[in-house]
């Protein structure tokens, strides 16, 4: 029960739940649907209630924190894009600028009902010429657009 606790308490704040409960991803803009005469559609009565799970993608992970970084040093991670709809779709990454150190390589193309690897470098370099004692935050969301939304891929990480 969302009422109770596990030991049988009355719960004193609310229960959160997850947004893939609430039926939304997080860090993800829609866009406006424009109709698409070339992609089919699927019309069967089994998928007629769940037509808006059919298409998208998902991160995983759903966000990147690199932790403390050695300034002048390149660092590489991967990201996984996914494709969980029924229909290959399409996307394209927004570069980040050159400032923030940060390149997404990638093979563009569609990708249909499989998954593509996004590969995430830094390059780690301060930018401020203040005092920071010698820790300086770097802090930009990737944009990855989309034929329906526009997902925001959070990338943290400290140079040292």
């Amino acid at each position: 029960s969302l009422l109770v606790n596990a030991a049988g308490q009355p719960r004193k704040e609310k229960v959160k739940l997850p947004s893939s409960l609430q039926g939304r991803k997080p860090n993800s803009i829609p866009n406006k649907k424009i109709e698409d005469p070339v992609a089919g559609k699927v019309n069967t009565s089994s998928l007629a209630t769940t037509r808006q799970h059919l298409s998208g993608f998902h991160l995983i992970p759903p966000k990147v924190t690199l932790g403390v970084l050695k300034e002048g040093c390149t660092y590489v991670t991967t990201v996984i894009l996914k494709n969980v709809g029924v229909n290959f779709s399409r996307f394209r990454v927004k570069q980040p600028p050159p400032h923030t150190g940060l390149r997404v390589m990638y093979t563009p193309g569609p990708v249909a009902g499989l998954q593509v690897e996004l590969e995430i470098e830094i390059f780690a370099m301060v930018i401020g010429g203040e005092d920071t004692d010698g820790l300086e935050e770097i802090s930009h969301d990737i944009e990855i657009v989309t034929e329906t939304e526009t997902l925001l891929l959070p990338v943290r990480a400290n140079i040292l």
